[in-house]
């Protein structure tokens, strides 16, 4: 399998995640088992999951392993903040709180912690271009994640943005499932709330195993989820799931996506991680042809100055950027 077609499936399998998953955002699994029993085929579009990452690949592009945040906040400045004409539609708490710190003329990492949501998935959501870009290294695919989550977020938030970095690098890189969640647990402390998320959510499989699905999942929101919290944007969350059902999934693009949507919650988000890291794993034939089908070139209702871009063709160019 080349390069080529691991980015390629990263980025389907992310864009795919991401509209299979956007009509149980939100939800609890119950409700999500009461409206679909599981949710197998996309609906719609994607949100800015999607859209995000197809910008955060725009970077990288153009400035290579020199990315820095500098760069990142000028394109910020250059490319979305012009564009915004009103509300930014889906858009997260933390890239909204970024647009306005940065109208006010502060830099990063200032901008990342000005607002209150530093521990948002915003930049999980969009890590996977990083590690595309690193096959094979995923320190290197968790530095420059940083670099990018240093505009917009902090704590948390770029850890969970490295996990996800390093996990599709190694899987770009080969690596078994297991070893993809080892890499995501090399690249951020031992002891932060994401990586002892991570660990207690992957724990459970082992020992309860996909069989008793509905157990399953009321044991990893046990497990991980802050019930009382009233948003679902959070990063040592929806990593942790995501993780969860990619070993749940054995790294079947299918299987783990739609596992993973399963659990509600940040659901497009979670649904977007386990297909960016289960089609880096499988490649572009790894995510389901009816899936493919479904996915288009991106409207730009969230980031005006990526529509009409296709995730195909933006992994063609990072691949060959290697």
């Amino acid at each position: 399998m080349t390069y080529r077609d691991k980015a390629r499936g990263c980025l389907l399998g992310l864009a795919a995640g991401d509209a299979l998953g956007a009509p149980a955002e939100n939800l609890p699994p119950s409700e999500i088992r009461r409206r679909w029993g599981r949710l197998t085929e996309i609906e719609g579009g994607g949100t800015d999951d999607t859209e995000y990452a197809i910008f955060a690949a725009s970077l990288l592009v153009r400035h290579g392993h020199a990315l820095t945040s500098a760069d990142v906040a000028q394109a910020y400045r250059r490319e979305i903040i012009p564009r915004v004409n009103g509300p930014m539609r889906g858009a997260g708490f933390s890239e909204l709180g970024t647009v306005e710190a940065l109208r006010r003329g502060l830099e990063p990492p200032l901008t990342g912690l000005v607002h209150s949501h530093g521990w948002s998935d915003g930049l999980a959501m969009r890590a996977a271009p990083y590690g595309v870009f690193c096959p094979g290294d995923p320190a290197q695919a968790a530095r420059l994640v940083e670099q990018d989550g240093l505009v917009s977020g902090s704590g948390e938030g770029i850890l969970g943005g490295r996990a996800v970095a390093g996990a599709v690098a190694a899987a770009m890189g080969g690596a078994p499932v297991q070893d993809v969640v080892r890499a995501a647990l090399s690249v951020i402390p031992a002891d932060s709330w994401t990586a002892r998320n991570v660990v207690r959510a992957c724990a459970l499989l082992p020992t309860m195993g996909p069989a008793d699905e509905v157990a399953l999942v009321e044991a990893l929101h046990e497990a991980v989820v802050i019930r009382h919290y009233p948003w679902t944007d959070v990063a040592p969350e929806a990593v942790a799931l995501a993780l969860a059902a990619v070993l749940a999934g054995d790294g079947d693009v299918e299987a783990s996506v739609t596992f993973g949507v399963s659990l509600g919650r940040d659901a497009d988000t979670i649904g977007a991680i386990a297909g960016a890291i289960t089609g880096a794993m499988r490649g572009e034939s790894g995510v389901p042809e009816r899936w493919a089908a479904r996915i288009g070139p991106v409207t730009g209702k969230c980031l005006p100055v990526v529509a009409g871009k296709h995730v195909l063709d933006v992994a063609d160019e990072l691949a060959g950027g290697l």
